[in-house]
């Protein structure tokens, strides 16, 4: 699991494990661990340039004791001070070590970003900012958590900067995960300095825990204990819908799909799946993916049921607070904006406090979706999906989504655990399916098989 904390919970077991070590020697391996990245990206160290941007805080810290030892190793390090109250003992290391201090560097080959500690507020100051547009187009390696960004929200609010790999310490923190300011933190290299962490309120699954959670069926299964989904999508407008959310549903995640709809689409279904069924019991419904206007009827029909469901596309406006049954709702931004009253363009800057107000409000999870993904729970937890590929923006991929997740939910998975587990899946299986080019929704369904069969493989 990556697990990403709080900096109050991060600054706690800091606090905690300095007490056992000898002064200094947490920030030193902070340090030892940065240099060994910024040499790793650099490729080699003797004769090569690197600049650090120090502030006040630990992060500059840290960003001078690296430098030092990079200056061992044959590295040119300047250090450029953006504040006066730079770390002594790292500013006194690093000029034994043959580094030096400088207010108007050269072209490196490389900036360290040590501008901002993670108890920074997001944005930056003015001289920060005309410090880094000097240095436009150089690659940077942020300490931590890129300067500006809002660590514990994954939100961005005025200038910050945009790294191409970010070094932290002891943990992920929730701008690594969470977007926007995930996409500002490049490739993310964590340093365990041994840190003893509480529960993490942000988490992305890993292929490991996924293996785990995966339903399997036992030797003595058959198609009613491994579960039995409903889909109750697709109109006579929209017939595409149905289709995808029963390739999603049909999976063979669960024992049986049953398809309850429009007459022609059923005929289409039962063409392009014979092994589908009509009406009959389930323990999970899917309904909304090209529902039309007879989405809110078919939701109504299947929360009378009781049992878990997916409600998605076309049923989400149809959604009432608080919700019956145990359901996974997922909305897109757009979505979620005309569920809430909320402002999409707020909800693109802030998709972490949307999606857990929503989950609250409904009671129910919401998969917000988006380049990371994030699933929400009521009680505040959230999972964030860190698979897949910029090619799954397709028409329709959605629809293959909410049928994945409800197989899943029919084969005894919670809401929580199945909306995590099935927007990893779908991530894995387009990447799978696009082999790095384009891809269309009816493949990445065909290979959710192949991606299951990897975790096993792993």
């Amino acid at each position: 699991m990556r697990r990403a904390h709080t900096v109050e919970q991060v600054r706690a077991a800091e606090a905690d494990l300095m007490a056992r070590l000898p002064e200094g020697a947490l920030m030193q391996r902070a340090a030892a661990g940065l240099a060994y990245a910024v040499v790793d990206l650099l490729g080699s160290a003797y004769g090569r340039r690197v600049l650090l941007l120090v502030g006040s805080g630990d992060n500059g810290g840290d960003a001078l004791y690296a430098g030092a030892l990079l200056a061992r190793r044959g590295v040119q390090v300047e250090a450029w001070l953006l504040s006066e109250h730079a770390h002594p003992g790292g500013l006194a290391t690093l000029k034994q070590a043959g580094g030096r201090v400088t207010g108007r560097p050269g072209r490196p080959d490389l900036v360290v970003d040590g501008i901002v500690g993670i108890g920074g507020r997001p944005g930056l100051r003015p001289e920060a900012v005309a410090a880094l547009r000097s240095l436009d187009g150089v690659p940077v390696v942020a300490v931590d958590t890129p300067s500006g960004v809002g660590v514990d929200t994954g939100e961005l609010d005025g200038p910050h900067v945009t790294a191409a790999v970010t070094v932290t310490f002891g943990t992920h923190k929730i701008a690594h995960l969470v977007d926007p300011a995930a996409r500002a933190s490049g490739a993310v290299h964590l340093v365990d300095i041994g840190l003893d962490l509480p529960e993490a309120p942000v988490e992305a699954l890993q292929p490991d825990d996924v293996a785990a959670l995966l339903p399997r069926p036992r030797p003595d299964a058959q198609k009613y204990t491994r579960g039995v989904v409903g889909v109750r999508a697709g109109s006579a407008e929209y017939p595409g819908a149905g289709l995808l959310s029963v390739a999603g549903a049909a999976s063979g995640l669960c024992g049986m799909v049953r398809y309850v709809g429009d007459d022609a689409v059923a005929d289409r279904v039962r063409e392009a799946h014979p092994e589908v069924v009509g009406a009959g019991r389930v323990q999970a419904w899917v309904v909304g993916s090209g529902g039309g206007k007879h989405a809110g009827d078919e939701l109504a029909a299947a929360l009378a049921d009781g049992v878990p469901t997916v409600v998605d596309a076309d049923a989400l406006r149809h959604v009432r607070v608080p919700i019956a049954v145990p359901a996974v709702l997922t909305p897109h931004a757009g979505e979620l904006a005309a569920m809430t009253g909320a402002d999409r363009g707020d909800i693109e800057a802030r998709p972490l406090h949307h999606a857990r107000s929503a989950a609250a409000a409904y009671g129910a999870v919401v998969l917000l979706k988006g380049r990371h993904t994030l699933i929400a729970a009521p009680d505040g937890r959230v999972r964030v999906t860190t698979t897949g590929t910029p090619w799954l923006a397709t028409a329709g991929a959605g629809d293959v989504l909410g049928g994945l997740i409800g197989s899943l939910l029919a084969a005894g998975l919670t809401p929580y655990d199945a909306a995590s587990v099935g927007s990893w899946l779908h991530g894995a299986a387009a990447t799978l399916a696009s082999g790095g080019g384009p891809v269309t929704a009816g493949a990445v369904a065909a290979s959710i098989p192949a991606a299951v069969r990897g975790l096993a493989d792993g």
